[in-house]
């Protein structure tokens, strides 16, 4: 299993005894809620304390940022996403993650549950229920209210130690130190008035390049002393400190950071510079004016660049930019062109699809999947035929990546709400018919594909067409009716002129029924053009699966070397394009090739790291109908080079190890 956490958002400072009473908490307690207001650190405590487990605590640990998400109905899939299962299966998502979690030692850590309470405890009590060895780490506003929940409240720094430290470490980034004790006795006193908030600490720090500490005890002296009447229950104290931080800072940025600042806030995810550009340009903020802007907020700790370059805000933060891009009157029209850029990112990706800048789509896609869920959220609320577009552009994509359940879900509810154009409604079907084929709904699957070729046929569309053509014809493969798919291709082909990614998929169904119909010389010669023609153009979703036919082809002919250097040319570009699913159908060929070989132990090790692969997808081992039986001969053939007991040794180890290390180890050796 793949594991992520947040990065460090510089030194660590205070909190020793929160740290260790946490580690301790976890060691005891299934589900631990680290709960606090907004701006008190929990996720960085949490983070630090993830970082520092013992290497033994658990056998792997997931982070999942559920801030990203609007509401409730991605929860599942986002989880699943961060514990490495790219679901295949028609089951339900809670039921195959538990299932994929089973009783193996796992820490799930849920960042930022407050807006999504009830859900993350349903979710919570679920998995803790059926899988023994899981242990949860929420941070929430709230506690999640779950059967078993330990609360570990977390309150503001001490005020003598903590929050100093923090304060002169953050002043110190700055170019800051206190030299005189006027000095040091007015920055303990900016540490009072803000109750050893961190949050609002970092802010104030920001501000002391410009303005010296002694000035800034006193402005909030004046501000803060104002408190609400003695016994209100309507605000904590560090509620008012850090609003007044929050809002201290707001006035202190120029007016164009504080137009930027707002409209930062409509990024569900971390932002590349690219983005911020399209979404938030404009008006005032053209040219230069953006980029001093977003230099001058990276300055004042409003936003924070993290290693590749992307801009992340935190919650609180963004909560106030939202509030004041709703009192700018800004929202709709922010809301708009966030949409319409990741609509148009979207539309690039596709045309990318068949070209050197397919696996790189591929990357921004994954990187910006917050943005792009609210985009389609946004569409599907002021323009469902704009939704349905995008959807049907994206759904391809996130099918090849393994987000089926996201895939289905958008494109569903596109299709409840959009009765035309034909050829956007074409595109939807086709979309959503490969991600049921892909889940092994095939009989949905095929009426999808139906609907698909009508809509194609009322646009006049070729393409659209041919990608019909492809979707009934990989139906027909895998249901072992292939006599009807190549004559369907070529009048698909003769409507297409040039290489086209439809052309490349129509192509590559027709080669998969000549190898299955037995006409292995006319397979041969077109996989290897397809190949071809894929090297030329750079790209690797068509690639792998030409080298797949390749593979399969050299095996039934005798050419196990050849088989096996296919296999491994596959299994590069699905880990290129992180398509699980490919992962484990060329671990499975490649082992098939090993086993003739007669290398039985690496062909264990390959049909092992494979099995790990088919579990990732939910899946028992599939492909298309010749694959079964070169399997079973396969493995019979590796037993008996090794004996059982030696082959089942090396399977099982290949099992319980990453698989995805096995797979670097397993293309290392030629």
């Amino acid at each position: 299993m793949q594991s992520w956490t947040p990065p460090e958002r510089g030194p660590f400072v205070g909190r020793d005894h929160e740290l260790d009473a946490l580690s301790a908490r976890l060691e005891r307690h299934r589900l631990v809620t680290l709960a606090g207001a907004g701006g008190i650190g929990k996720s960085r405590l949490a983070a630090r304390t993830v970082r520092l487990l013992p290497p033994d605590a658990f056998e792997s640990v997931h982070w999942v940022p559920l801030w990203s998400l609007g509401g409730g109905t991605l929860l599942v899939p986002l989880v699943a996403d961060a514990c490495g299962l790219s679901d295949h299966s028609a089951r339900d998502p809670l039921d195959a993650l538990a299932t994929w979690l089973g009783t193996r030692r796992v820490l799930l850590v849920l960042d930022s549950c407050e807006h999504l309470v009830v859900a993350c405890r349903e979710l919570v009590e679920t998995l803790l229920a059926r899988c023994p060895g899981l242990a949860v780490l929420a941070t929430s506003r709230e506690p999640l209210g779950g059967a078993g929940e330990t609360l570990f409240p977390l309150g503001p720094l001490s005020l003598d130690s903590d929050a100093m430290d923090l304060f002169a470490a953050r002043a110190a980034a700055v170019g800051v130190t206190w030299e005189s004790p006027e000095d040091r006795l007015a920055a303990s006193e900016v540490c009072h008035w803000l109750e050893g908030i961190p949050l609002a600490l970092e802010l104030a720090a920001a501000q002391l390049s410009d303005r010296p500490v002694r000035i800034m005890a006193r402005v909030l002296r004046d501000r803060l002393s104002l408190a609400e009447p003695a016994g209100s229950t309507l605000q904590p104290a560090r509620h008012r400190a850090l609003r007044t931080t929050i809002g201290w800072s707001h006035e202190l940025c120029e007016p164009h950071e504080r137009l930027l600042w707002a409209r930062l806030s409509v990024f569900r995810a971390d932002a590349a510079a690219d983005d911020i550009a399209h979404v938030c340009g404009g008006g005032p903020l053209t040219g230069g004016a953006l980029e001093k802007a977003l230099d001058g907020l990276r300055r004042k700790s409003i936003v924070t660049v993290l290693p590749d370059g992307r801009l992340r805000m935190l919650d609180t933060v963004r909560e106030y930019g939202a509030m004041w891009l709703a009192e700018l009157a800004e929202a709709r029209t922010i809301a708009d062109l966030h949409a319409r850029h990741f609509h148009a990112r979207t539309a690039s990706a596709e045309r990318d699809w068949w070209g050197p800048r397919q696996a790189a789509a591929y990357a921004r896609l994954v990187g910006c999947f917050g943005d792009l869920c609210a985009a389609l959220d946004h569409l599907l609320a002021t323009d469902p035929p704009q939704a349905a577009a995008m959807a049907g552009r994206l759904g391809f994509f996130w099918a090849c990546c393994g987000q089926l359940h996201e895939a289905g879900h958008y494109l569903e509810e596109c299709l409840q709400l959009v009765a035309e154009p034909a050829g956007t409604l074409a595109r939807a079907c086709w979309a959503l018919g490969v991600v049921r084929c892909l889940r092994g709904e095939y009989e949905s699957a095929a009426r999808l594909g139906a609907r698909a070729r009508e809509q194609a046929l009322l646009a006049a569309d070729p393409e659209l067409l041919a990608d019909a053509t492809y979707l009934q014809g990989l139906l027909m493969l895998l249901r072992g009716e292939p006599l009807h798919v190549v004559d369907a291709a070529d009048r698909a082909l003769a409507l297409l002129e040039g290489n086209t990614p439809a052309a490349a998929r129509c192509r590559l169904v027709r080669v998969f029924a000549l190898t299955a119909s037995g006409s292995l010389r006319r397979a041969r010669a077109e996989a290897e053009a397809l190949r071809a023609d894929s090297v030329s153009a750079g790209e690797h979703w068509t690639r792998s699966y030409a080298e797949y036919q390749l593979a399969v082809i050299a095996l039934s002919e005798d050419r196990s070397a050849e088989a096996a250097s296919h296999a491994r040319s596959m299994l590069r570009d699905k880990r290129t394009i992180g398509d699980a699913f490919g992962l484990a159908l060329g671990l499975d060929l490649l082992a098939a090739a090993l086993a003739a070989l007669e290398r039985a132990e690496e062909s264990a090790t390959a049909y092992g790291a494979g099995q790990a692969f088919w579990e990732m997808v939910g899946h028992p081992q599939r492909g298309t109908p010749e694959l079964g039986p070169l399997r079973e001969h396969s493995e019979r053939s590796a037993r008996l080079q090794i004996g059982s007991d030696a082959y089942d040794a090396a399977y099982v180890l290949a099992t319980l190890t990453d698989p995805f290390d096995t797979l670097s180890d397993v293309l290392r050796h030629p």
